[in-house]
């Protein structure tokens, strides 16, 4: 059940655990906003915006052809890459923790990210982001569906050869 302390704690760890891994994947060029620190428990990061000085919409929100389905597709699973080579896994990533900017995809939502080398489920989890990836877009373009992208990525990974420029067939 937890006293105030544990549970002020616990909220603590996340939030450091999020501006650890923000920092650490905006260093490896990983579209996420910019954190800029925890201030009294509030964790103050830049705004992604829609272009127009608005909220950038999540991903869910945002309508595809299947060309930009496929474009952003591959711009996420590059960003998965770039998350792997920097040592982390999202965990939770989904068409509800990207927004778009006039740029294009912004990975959000990190608290939950685990060390890659030192989390005996991140595999598991780096397989689950990147089919949550291929179910959603593969809406849009169901070619899609059939590809294997998590598991091939997590098997380069494990060889050492795992580069953010790594080419991919998703098979």
């Amino acid at each position: 059940k937890g006293s105030r302390f544990g549970k002020q704690e616990l909220e603590d760890a996340w939030q450091n655990a999020e501006v650890s891994a923000l920092y650490r994947l905006a260093a490896a060029g990983v579209r996420v906003p910019k954190p800029h620190g925890c201030f009294d428990g509030v964790l103050l990061m830049d705004m992604v915006s829609d272009g127009q000085g608005g909220p950038a919409p999540r991903l869910s929100e945002v309508d595809f052809t299947p060309e930009l389905a496929l474009d952003y597709h591959e711009q996420l699973i590059r960003e998965v890459v770039r998350m792997l080579c920097a040592g982390l896994v999202h965990g939770d990533l989904s068409e509800y923790n990207i927004l778009v900017d006039d740029k294009g995809p912004v990975i959000i939502d990190l608290p939950q990210a685990v060390d890659a080398a030192g989390n005996n489920h991140a595999r598991g989890m780096l397989e689950r982001d990147v089919n949550n990836l291929a179910l959603f877009f593969g809406q849009f373009a169901e070619e899609l569906l059939d590809t294997r992208y998590g598991k091939e990525i997590w098997d380069i990974y494990e060889s050492g050869e795992l580069t953010p420029d790594t080419p991919l067939t998703g098979i």
